[in-house]
């Protein structure tokens, strides 16, 4: 996994392939804003939040994890990055096992680390590691170095709970509103952080209103688009 160093290029022109410029914009906003301060983490811990989900592919109990029967076969400490010094141990095993081997979290699980961090802390956290996924997932697909870590911003959590969320049967508090898809309203106890993911959701695939019309005039045809997101969700374990 390489890593540009200095100030970001986000045109992906070092991959050899011609971007939408637009992909390169709202990666470069979705990178910057998961660096502030956040309404239940600081900036540096959000940026904590990223460096350790990297961190989890080169991390030997994760691997460990990943190969055994059931996640709790294997034992020990996750290698943290340099920045993961900024985060409690609970918030280091949420990430990594997130990151790592999404598949086969439970609602257990979720449940005890909603009670060692606080369940809109949990939901942050996870909306970051998602939108991470996505934009460095991008890169690697192009055969672009991942961009650096953001910029930590400064401030403190306002830990404000929003108004309209409660229990939907999921694992975690998520908004009232019905007429939301499950996918739209799984980090909606977060909504500045979702709002970040959302951005990056609607460049990449949904493209807000146009998710709605049948015919998409993109360069891949909406059945190849469905095609494409039903066998990634597939290889991810994805239940929705």
């Amino acid at each position: 996994m390489t890593v540009t160093d200095g100030t970001a290029d986000w045109s992906y022109g070092d991959s050899g392939v011609e971007v939408d410029p637009t992909f390169g914009e709202i990666h470069a906003d979705a990178w910057r804003r998961l660096g502030e301060c956040g309404t239940w983490w600081t900036g540096p811990q959000r940026v904590a939040i990223l460096a350790e989900s990297r961190a989890a592919g080169s991390c030997g109990l994760c691997d460990e994890q990943k190969a055994a029967v059931s996640p709790n076969a294997a034992s020990g400490a996750h290698s943290r990055s340099r920045e993961g010094s900024a985060l409690p141990g609970a918030a280091v095993e949420a990430v990594h096992r997130i990151a790592s081997d999404p598949g086969r979290l439970t609602r257990d699980w979720a449940e005890s680390m909603c009670a060692a961090l606080g369940e809109e802390s949990y939901v942050e956290l996870a909306a970051i590691v998602a939108t991470r996924y996505a934009i460095d997932g991008f890169a690697l697909a192009l055969g672009s170095p991942l961009r650096p870590l953001p910029a930590a911003g400064d401030g403190e959590p306002d830990r404000v709970r929003p108004e309209g969320v409660g229990d939907v049967g999921a694992f975690v508090s998520q908004s009232l509103d019905k007429t939301l898809a499950n996918v739209s309203r799984a980090a909606s106890l977060v909504p500045q952080t979702a709002d970040v993911w959302r951005g990056v959701v609607n460049q990449q695939y949904s493209r807000g209103p146009e998710f709605a019309q049948l015919v998409w005039e993109r360069p891949l045809e909406r059945p190849q688009v469905e095609l494409i997101a039903a066998t990634v969700s597939k290889m991810n374990e994805c239940f929705y």
